[in-house]
């Protein structure tokens, strides 16, 4: 064999192996391509549930205020009610006082 033959065919085992890493190339990116895609996918539907998510969230929270809005006007007026029988009580504790006041003059002069 000659050396121009030899040099041929060292340059096609070159050629086949680049032509072999060239499709294991194209396979490899084909591959990540579809990883690629598969994540697109994956976080387009993630987006989506957190979305949901968020929305539902949203719709306790205000659920909740609205709750609690309504209970703090409950004990409000609770409050108030209280502050008023008690205003009404010290107005009748003058009066039982003074009722008491006449009672004790009254037994006094009746000698009890």
């Amino acid at each position: 064999m000659d050396t121009s033959d030899v040099t041929v065919e060292i340059l096609r085992s070159i050629r086949d192996e680049i032509r072999h890493t060239n499709e294991r190339l194209d396979q490899t990116n084909q591959g990540l391509d579809a990883t690629r895609s598969e994540l697109s996918e994956r976080l387009d539907a993630t987006r989506s549930e957190l979305g949901e998510r968020l929305e539902r969230l949203e719709r306790r929270q205000t659920e909740t205020e609205v709750r609690l809005a309504t209970e703090l006007a409950a004990v409000a007026h609770a409050v108030t009610d209280v502050r008023d029988l008690l205003r009404d009580r010290l107005d009748l504790r003058d009066d039982v006082a003074a009722l008491d006041r006449r009672l004790t003059v009254v037994e006094q002069r009746l000698g009890g």
